[in-house]
C-alpha cells in the first residue's frame, strides 16, 4: 500500500470519527457537564499505553510508523467503544451522557489535529511520523539518522507544534526512530 493510499485511508478514518462526534454532539443538548473523571482517566490510560507501546516498537523502524498508527487507532477505538457504552446505558445519567459526548468530541478533535500535524511534518521533509496528543503532553515520533536529529529538524518540529496547538515546548516529547 502506498503512502498516499495510507494517508488517504487515515484521513478518511479521521473524518468518519469527526463526523460521528459532530452527529452525536448535535443530537444531544448543547450544554456540557463537567467531564467524568473515570472516563477521562480511561482515555488517558489508553493513549498512554499506546504511546508506551510505540516507544517499545522504536527498535524496529521498518514498520514502526504503520504499527504505531494501528496501535493508536485500536486504543482510540477501544476508548470510543467504552464511551459509547457508557452513554447508551439505560441507567446513564445525563451528566454521564454529556461527559461521554464531551470526551468523544475531544477524541475526534485530537485525532484530527494529529493528522494535520503529521501532514505538516511530512510536508516539512520528514519521511514519516506519528503524533500522539494527550491532556498534558504531545509526543512526536520521527525517523532520525544514525547521528540523531539536527537542531534545525527539532526546531521545525517545535515550530509546527507551537503553531498548531496550545502546547508549550516543555510539553513536547520527540522520539527519534532510527532505522
Amino acid at each position: 500500500m502506498t503512502k498516499t493510499k495510507r494517508r488517504n485511508l487515515t484521513l478518511l478514518a479521521v473524518l468518519m470519527f469527526v463526523s460521528a462526534a459532530v452527529l452525536l454532539n448535535w443530537s444531544y443538548n448543547k450544554r456540557w457537564g463537567s467531564p467524568d473523571a473515570e472516563l477521562v482517566s480511561a482515555q488517558d490510560t489508553a493513549i498512554a499505553e499506546a504511546a508506551s507501546r510505540a516507544q517499545k516498537l522504536a527498535a524496529s523502524a521498518a514498520g514502526y510508523f504503520s504499527e504505531a498508527r494501528l496501535t493508536r487507532q485500536v486504543s482510540r477505538d477501544e476508548a470510543l467503544q467504552l464511551l459509547q457504552t457508557a452513554a447508551s446505558a439505560e441507567t446513564a445519567s445525563q451528566e454521564t451522557i454529556d461527559s461521554a459526548m464531551n470526551a468523544i468530541s475531544a477524541m475526534a478533535t485530537s485525532s484530527m489535529k494529529e493528522s494535520q500535524i503529521e501532514n505538516l511534518l511530512i510536508a516539512k521533509d520528514f519521511a514519516d511520523c506519528v503524533v500522539y496528543i494527550g491532556n498534558d503532553a504531545i509526543t512526536v515520533a520521527v525517523p532520525a539518522p544514525e547521528d540523531g536529529l539536527s537542531e534545525e529538524a527539532v526546531a521545525r518540529i517545535t515550530d509546527i507544534i507551537l503553531t498548531e496547538t496550545a502546547y508549550t515546548a516543555a510539553q513536547l516529547n520527540i522520539i527519534e526512530v532510527k532505522g
